[in-house]
């Protein structure tokens, strides 16, 4: 953990890098890309910078078409934030950067945009077979899986049949519910692939995919989350964050301490 912990900091220990990571929050890029925002810097700079930041498991890199992306993988920042944010510190820091927020913008006002997409990749390493880790994507998923739509006040429960055709799906009441994914493709304990919106609502096209890679001493599991339609500026930043706590966290503390 602690040698993890060393190279994520040697990755953030540099100007350019943290600037890249700042730049891939906003949406992914190529390294040519990446390179427009630096005009003082090779390209060759960058890539060695990028280099780093991969090793640091901050950025993912994935092959579309002939291009290859650079994704924001933020879940080695969430370990961070673990280990040294505590549970009744948390409320404060994020009032206190709350607060920070709305004084820089000067009282802005949030507002709807017409944001054609929105791509997430992540990856968390946990110290657990694929047969084991997909279990508890699936069928143990109400287990750990802490976001609910159900109404404040109200209990629900969660099924997951992971066949094609099968429903991740929260039940309340006697015929009350919502459908959190319809599953669309199985490759058992490989690969998984739903369609969910995830908490979003009107107009909105939402994928999922769960990649499991067997690694010496566990598994390496890939998020594949994509968006498009009409969708609110915060929700790319609202599921990027869930998604690093419901992994990063919950699934990876459920699995390694089971």
């Amino acid at each position: 953990m602690d040698e993890n912990l060393s190279i994520v900091f040697k990755a953030l220990g540099h100007p350019i890098r943290r600037r890249i990571l700042d730049i891939l929050k906003q949406s992914p890029k190529t390294t040519g890309e990446l390179n427009e925002f630096f005009p003082e810097v090779t390209r060759y700079a960058i890539m060695k910078h990028l280099k780093i930041l991969e090793e640091g498991n901050l950025v993912l890199v994935r092959r579309e078409g002939k291009y290859k992306r650079n994704f924001l993988n933020a879940v080695p920042l969430q370990e961070v934030h673990n280990r040294w944010v505590g549970k009744y510190m948390e409320t404060t820091a994020s009032s206190l950067l709350n607060l920070q927020s709305a004084a820089e913008k000067k009282g802005g006002k949030e507002t709807m945009a017409n944001t054609k997409d929105f791509h997430i990749e992540q990856e968390v390493f946990i110290s657990a077979s694929r047969e084991d880790v997909f279990e508890a994507l699936t069928e143990k998923a109400g287990d750990w899986w802490e976001f609910r739509i159900a109404p404040k006040g109200v209990s629900s429960h969660f099924t997951f049949d992971p066949v094609p055709g099968g429903l991740f799906m929260e039940k309340w009441g006697e015929n009350e519910g919502a459908v959190w994914g319809n599953v669309y493709y199985v490759n058992a304990p490989e690969e998984i692939r739903l369609h969910g919106h995830l908490g979003m609502r009107g107009a909105v096209n939402s994928a999922y995919t769960y990649r499991l890679l067997e690694k010496e001493g566990g598994t390496l599991l890939q998020l594949s989350h994509s968006a498009s339609g009409i969708l609110q500026e915060q929700w790319e930043q609202e599921h990027a964050k869930g998604w690093e706590y419901l992994l990063g966290t919950l699934l990876k503390n459920y699995v390694e301490n089971k």
